[in-house]
């Protein structure tokens, strides 16, 4: 199975982590990330968010970062499914899944590859809230997130 899929259909959690865990009995722990839709987002309701991506370009970069995290922790395996189009609240949108021989690499690599996804997968949000539509400003928080794994990134400047 590919490490990343960008796709407009929905996932299945569980079939998710078996594929990624099947046949390798070096895996003791898997750590899983879930980002789901959420109905607000800086104080105003949303009823729909839609994601744009390039084509090829999201899935390299995707690539890159998990070859990242399989450098930087001792993990097994690690895919990353993220969905684009529209999308309404409740809906999954995002999924990390890592396997490691042990819990805390798993999580640390987890941690690592959301944190990296927030600011440096090149996707667009478009969020429709009863003030009509808005683009999703990048976030000093995920900056910093992901300054503590010693890399900089200037998203939230960027777009200011």
């Amino acid at each position: 199975m590919p490490r990343v899929r960008i796709q407009t259909e929905d996932f299945d959690l569980g079939a998710e982590v078996a594929a990624l865990r099947a046949g390798d009995p070096g895996v003791g722990a898997v750590a899983t990330f879930l980002g789901t839709v959420r109905d607000r987002n800086d104080g105003s309701g949303v009823s729909q968010m839609e994601l744009e991506h390039y084509p090829g370009m999201t899935e390299t970069a995707i690539e890159a970062m998990i070859d990242a995290a399989l450098a930087r922790f001792d993990i097994r395996a690690a895919r990353v499914i993220h969905r684009v189009g529209p999308l309404a609240p409740t809906d999954q949108i995002v999924l990390v899944v890592v396997s490691s021989a042990h819990r805390g690499q798993a999580f640390q690599a987890c941690e690592f590859l959301m944190d990296y996804l927030k600011t440096q997968a090149p996707f667009w949000k478009k969020e429709t809230t009863p003030g009509g539509a808005r683009w999703v400003d990048a976030r000093v928080s995920d900056d910093e997130a992901l300054a503590r794994w010693g890399i900089q990134s200037a998203n939230a400047a960027a777009g200011a």
